[in-house]
């Protein structure tokens, strides 16, 4: 099964656009459309993707890492990508298409990825 992706609110949000129009076939919601609001605890937003089945994308290498491991200690995850903010919006974009093309959703279970 292909990647589905849930937008985190700190995700640059046209770095979403510009995936939805590079490749529209990538399931790819926005935070507005989870539910998802400024200052939602990282715990509910990794709780609300993985109730989706939604590998989570976030800029949130500070505090996401952590909250990611003791989500997972006690649950499943379908996973989460942190994009740097050092990319531009096409490098973000490309490499988030990378992912999407290149693995199937199983294997991104319980894995924290950072792009780059």
């Amino acid at each position: 099964m292909k990647i589905k992706c849930q937008a985190e609110n700190d995700l640059n949000g046209i770095v979403i656009r510009t995936v939805k129009e590079l490749a529209p076939e990538i399931d790819f919601q926005t935070a507005p459309m989870a539910g998802l609001h400024l200052g939602t605890p990282d715990d509910q937003v990794l709780k609300i993707a993985a109730s989706e089945n939604r590998v989570l994308v976030s800029h949130d290498r500070k505090t996401m890492p952590t909250h990611f491991a003791n989500f997972i200690a006690s649950q499943t995850s379908p996973g989460v990508f942190i994009v740097s903010r050092k990319l531009t919006i096409a490098q973000a974009a490309e490499w988030l298409i990378l992912f999407w093309a290149a693995s199937e959703a199983e294997e991104q279970i319980n894995l924290l990825t950072h792009i780059p």
